[in-house]
């Protein structure tokens, strides 16, 4: 008898379709404008800030809210995407989320005020929120199971390049066009994917019966909104701070309320029971620690590429691309490797990948070379698309068809979390790391030492070579000091909090380990169930 493993067994219906057909490569087009469309525009935003601050006349803590609706926006509406593909169909469900999501960019186009502006940014998220769950959803509906992870390898193209475009572009229509144009731009390419989506797409089957789960999708809005704000503005107004704790007090009280209610519905918005699937539950949790991981490379190195080395948004932005260009590569190559050698080996591969060029990075310096850090970064990138798109799909890949709009809501809503969790939580180290480094290093400064007295020199002969009088050259050493300090401080930080990211990479894989138990197991249970049905057949007989 030979052994199957859950990575590669497919019902054997499905087996057969070998082939992905015309029309299954051009739907999978359409989902990867769909999803290219709601990631860039994420993208855009970051580099946008402190235009957006200049142009409005805001405060960092009012024009973060643009950032912040968005992403409030999007999370509360996950969870109910599966609900509505099953409901109405995959198709109608999708065309009209990328078509809220255009009218909602034309809104932040003609916004006349940041408070405007977050509120067309919370109309363009309702619609933004859908697209990526309903896509991956409706790519398992429209795809092979025995194509699925070449499908998904392509369709994660879209996920990668639109992070490596962002910054730069964003960068480019800020200084020779207008920040407007970061929301225009979104019209023509979502006017294209609807216009091919209803001339290619098929409708799927829809659940005429279903009920909308009312209490359950009030009690998600509850919970995700407050703990995305906790860990959104917990670093600001502090974790102990009564605001942030009575965020986190209502959101663990109404997961728990949920969790019960849940538990007891027959169609819930949040299932729950797929976590008695140990497969994908496990490859959820490793995909979840990526995340977490992903966040050192990807949050803080512009943080160090910007406040450190000086460098622009998009100079940042071009230093970072070659990594997201990397990652994009291999998503298609990993799809065609997964069905060949399988989802642990290249898994384990890509996350050691992941975890070893992020513990590199703790050598971070002021004077480290950019074209070292992008080659670093480059082949993190590859460990990433190596690990990714398999981890993510191999839970997905044993779960029956009529359950995969509930997963996909379910896994996009846990790795968004995870992705917030993890900024939070780098960030929370990084300031008190700094905070821990400047103090240690004022208190080794001594005003008595001929270095001293050598800096003191050299900072008042530059001021005076400027033009400034003698007493303001003498005031300003300590000022130069002070922020040579704390540039010093926020290097040894980051670097440090990088080497603390790459702790997640390694934990998921002794989760993948995990996993090949649990897909051995559940193939000798399903072998065992087939032998006892053939056994019963043939007694019948």
């Amino acid at each position: 008898m030979s052994t199957t493993t859950a990575d590669t067994a497919t019902p054997a219906v499905e087996q057969q379709e070998e082939k992905i057909t015309v029309y299954q490569w051009l739907a999978l087009l359409v989902l990867i404008l769909g999803t290219f469309l709601a990631i860039l525009d994420n993208s855009l935003m970051n580099v946008a800030i402190p235009k957006l601050m200049a142009v409005f006349g805001s405060t960092s803590t009012e024009i973060e809210w643009v950032v912040t609706g968005y992403m409030l926006a999007s999370a509360v509406v996950v969870p109910m995407g599966g609900f509505l593909a099953d409901r109405f169909g995959y198709k109608t469900t999708f065309l009209t989320t990328v078509s809220a999501f255009i009218v909602g960019s034309i809104l932040c186009g003609i916004a006349w005020s940041d408070t405007s502006l977050t509120i067309f940014r919370i109309i363009q998220g309702l619609g933004g929120g859908f697209i990526m769950p309903v896509g991956m959803a409706m790519l398992y509906q429209i795809m092979p199971r025995s194509k699925i992870q070449v499908a998904m390898g392509i369709w994660g193209i879209a996920a990668m390049a639109a992070p490596a475009m962002g910054p730069t572009l964003s960068g480019y229509l800020i200084d020779n066009f207008s920040w407007r144009y970061l929301f225009y731009i979104n019209v023509p390419i979502g006017i294209i994917a609807v216009g091919l989506g209803l001339i290619i797409l098929k409708e799927t089957p829809r659940r005429a019966g279903l009920k909308f789960d009312y209490v359950g999708s009030i009690l998600c809005m509850i919970v995700f909104s407050t703990l995305l704000l906790a860990l959104t503005d917990g670093q600001a107004d502090g974790w102990t701070s009564f605001y942030i704790v009575s965020l986190f007090f209502i959101s663990i009280s109404s997961f728990i309320l949920l969790i019960w209610i849940e538990l007891g519905k027959e169609n819930p918005i949040m299932d729950f029971r797929l976590f008695k699937n140990s497969v994908f539950t496990l490859s959820l949790a490793a995909s979840s620690f990526v995340m977490i991981s992903m966040q050192g490379g990807i949050y803080m190195m512009p943080i160090f590429l910007q406040n450190v080395t000086g460098l622009t948004p998009m100079q940042t932005g071009l230093v970072m691309m070659p990594q997201s260009i990397a990652m994009a590569f291999m998503m298609p190559v990993a799809g065609k490797l997964v069905s060949k050698y399988g989802v642990v080996p290249l898994s384990i591969v890509g996350l050691a990948i992941i975890g070893f060029t992020t513990l590199e990075m703790h050598v971070l310096s002021q004077q480290t070379s950019t074209h070292w850090i992008s080659g670093l970064l480059v082949i993190r990138g590859i460990g990433i698309g190596l690990c990714m798109m398999p981890l993510s799909s191999a839970g997905m890949n044993t779960l029956p068809n009529h359950l995969i709009g509930r997963a996909s809501s379910v896994s996009n809503v846990v790795r968004n979390v995870m992705a917030s969790l993890g900024i939070a939580l780098l960030t929370s180290i990084m300031n008190n790391k700094s905070t821990q480094f400047g103090v240690r290093f004022n208190e080794s400064i001594s005003t008595n030492t001929p270095a001293y007295a050598d800096f003191q020199t050299n900072v008042v002969h530059r001021y005076l070579e400027l033009g400034t009088d003698a007493s303001s050259a003498s005031g300003g050493v300590i000022g130069v000091l002070f922020g040579l300090v704390q540039k010093e401080a926020l290097t040894r930080a980051i670097a440090d909090t990088l080497m603390v990211s790459a702790i997640p990479a390694f934990i998921a894989i002794i989760m993948v380990f995990f996993m090949r138990k649990k897909k051995k197991s559940q193939a000798v249970e399903q072998q065992s169930t087939d032998s006892d049905a053939q056994h019963h057949v043939m007694i019948e007989m």
